[in-house]
């Protein structure tokens, strides 16, 4: 009898890929001002990128299935991102730097949808996902509190924060060079979730599942594009690493306990509670604008994240058979995550540059908190029609 990969040989790519994010996410908002970009360019410029982006996961996912092998993708993109961190700093014009930013996008977009995958497909159906993925988080912690304390290559200006940037995407090659090819194959006897020919794209229940997702993206833009600057600008403090920190950190333990939560009530139930962390989120740091609010907020994280990306992705694996996961994971990346942090981004920068100071944030954060709310009105439609069951798992 054939049986699925228990997954740990994908622990150490999710340790060092993560360990990227851990620098952009906090700082790549803080590099493009230090590099004098306004408010609205700081927007049109990691919304651009983020568009651009859009097309990564699909070109990558489609090399991934057309080849039968995730190796040469991966390698790829874990090296775009290291090869343009630096030029970015050097070479500063605007159309340089849509054209750097697009570049990173690109890799560290196409990354993790190709690692979550392969990753799904060799763990077959009773894998438990979060316990991998969960290991991404960790690495994320460590990276996050390292560049808060660390004495040298302070990430307080571009710089720095692009050689950060190029050592951890460096670093994040070598796992994936070490990985077994049959690890990296797009086939697994074991690993279906829930039928071999998927679902139909149009369907009710694929339809509200990407919107309850793109709702949940759109407003998280608020969060990762803008709330450094925030704490920073507004606020006046200068713990981005500690507050990103504790926000992965509180993700942990839904992170392990996701493969329950899913198999117990099912991925889409999972998303609508996921919408109702970001909305209670927004909405703290929209009408509490004082630094024990942010911390709290960040705890949130647990549900905007720790909830709702093992939904996601177990929402997507149910969709898409494994001979087509990898541009199924593109599609998630892409419309769920991308596309709504393109228009969030932009649309946040345009807000920011109308309404400047804390009075724009604030404004930012609630309505942005009110699009999250159309999620979970989204999972209450689909609830009265019981679309939300037609696939569980």
């Amino acid at each position: 009898m054939t049986h699925s990969s228990s997954g740990r040989e994908f622990i150490p790519p999710y340790v060092f890929q993560f360990a990227v994010p851990a620098v952009a996410g906090p700082y790549m908002a803080i590099l493009l001002r230090d590099l004098g970009y306004s408010p609205i360019w700081v927007g049109l410029l990691l919304g651009i990128s983020a568009g651009v982006g859009i097309a990564g996961p699909f070109a990558f996912g489609y090399w991934a299935d057309k080849t039968g092998s995730y190796r040469r993708a991966l390698v790829v993109s874990a090296v775009l991102p290291a090869l343009v961190a630096v030029p970015l700093v050097i070479w500063v014009h605007p159309a340089l730097s849509i054209f750097f930013l697009s570049l990173h996008a690109l890799g560290l977009r196409s990354g993790f949808s190709l690692l979550d995958a392969v990753t799904t497909i060799q763990i077959g159906k009773t894998g438990n996902y979060g316990s991998i993925r969960v290991w991404g988080s960790v690495s994320f912690v460590a990276v996050a509190l390292l560049l808060q304390v660390v004495p040298f290559w302070r990430p307080d200006t571009a710089f720095n924060i692009a050689l950060w940037l190029t050592v951890f995407s460096a670093l994040s090659v070598v796992p994936l060079l070490l990985l077994r090819r049959s690890s990296l194959s797009s086939s697994s006897p074991a690993s279906r979730y829930g039928g071999g020919e998927g679902l139909p794209l149009f369907s009710a229940y694929v339809i509200g599942g990407m919107g309850i997702i793109f709702a949940i993206s759109f407003s998280m833009s608020a969060i990762h594009s803008y709330l450094p600057l925030y704490v920073t600008e507004v606020l006046q403090l200068n713990v981005l690493g500690l507050l990103f920190a504790i926000g992965t950190a509180s993700e942990l333990p839904f992170l392990f306990l996701s493969v329950l939560l899913i198999r117990r009530f099912g991925p889409v139930p999972l998303l609508a509670v996921s919408a109702l962390g970001v909305t209670l989120r927004l909405l703290l740091l929209a009408f509490f604008p004082f630094a024990p609010a942010v911390f709290a907020s960040q705890l949130l994280h647990a549900l905007c994240f720790g909830t709702f990306h093992p939904a996601a992705v177990y929402f997507i694996a149910g969709i898409f058979p494994p001979g087509r996961r990898g541009r199924g994971m593109s599609l998630f990346i892409a419309l769920g995550m991308g596309l709504p942090a393109l228009v969030g981004t932009m649309t946040g920068g345009a807000l920011l540059e109308t309404l400047p100071g804390a009075p724009g944030f604030r404004a930012l954060f609630a309505l942005y908190a009110a699009v999250a709310a159309l999620g979970i009105l989204v999972f209450g439609g689909m609830r009265l029609g019981r679309v939300w069951e037609e696939r569980r798992t």
